[in-house]
């Protein structure tokens, strides 16, 4: 098992990067407002198996071979970077929506809404960078199995993930309601979070390969 500090930090770290905007917290939120809270824990359970699949990955050493293959590598950052620049870009453009803001959409079924949760994680290449390049500092080999480490770890990582999301995704129609009676600050929500996900974008497209 890890050493309690190691346990400690590692949450930390996971609420902190939970917190911040990113390609599966707008679908959950926009899937919540649009369809209710209910699809959006469906949606849900799609990421939540996005990461068991990642953490298993690293738990096994794949990821590292997926790392080790540029053109795998590339594919799946690049695929990321374009999805996040296309939600940038409907948060942006004329006549755009804020994700907290209440929209029409198609009711789609509990598969399909799994399914897109789980491609929503899937495509996001920091994910595995995660569990990669962060995971592995907070292992200790000598404190035990590393695969179990990575295992309790991984796990920890997921149950954060998953309770905070949970949570907006349960709140987001009272976000919605909050943004919605106050123009200006949907104007200024809508651009930061556009802003935010096409510099990350950049900076995934552009970043060199870890190895």
């Amino acid at each position: 098992m890890p050493h309690t500090s190691a346990l400690l930090g590692f949450a930390l770290v996971c609420l902190g990067l939970v917190l911040t905007p990113g390609p599966n917290m707008i679908y959950l939120i926009s899937r919540s407002i649009t369809q209710g809270p209910a699809a959006g824990i469906v949606s849900l359970g799609g990421v939540a198996l996005g990461f068991v699949f990642y953490m298993l990955c690293a738990a096994f050493g794949i990821t590292a071979l997926l790392l080790a293959i540029p053109f795998a590598y590339d594919a799946l950052r690049f695929a990321g970077a374009g999805y996040m620049l296309w939600l940038a870009w409907q948060a942006v453009k004329p006549g755009g929506r804020s994700p907290f803001q209440v929209k029409k959409l198609a009711i789609d079924s509990p598969r399909k809404l799994f399914a897109m949760g789980l491609v929503t994680n899937l495509l996001n290449p920091k994910i595995a960078m995660l569990y990669l390049a962060l995971l592995p500092q907070f292992i200790d080999p000598a404190a035990g199995s590393v695969l179990t480490q990575s295992v309790v770890l991984g796990a920890i990582q997921i149950a954060i993930s998953v309770s905070v999301n949970a949570m907006i995704a349960l709140g987001a129609g009272s976000i919605a309601l909050f943004l919605a009676s106050r123009p200006s600050w949907m104007l200024v929500q809508r651009w930061l979070m556009g802003t935010v996900l096409a510099g990350l974008a950049v900076r995934m497209a552009v970043e060199a390969r870890k190895v």
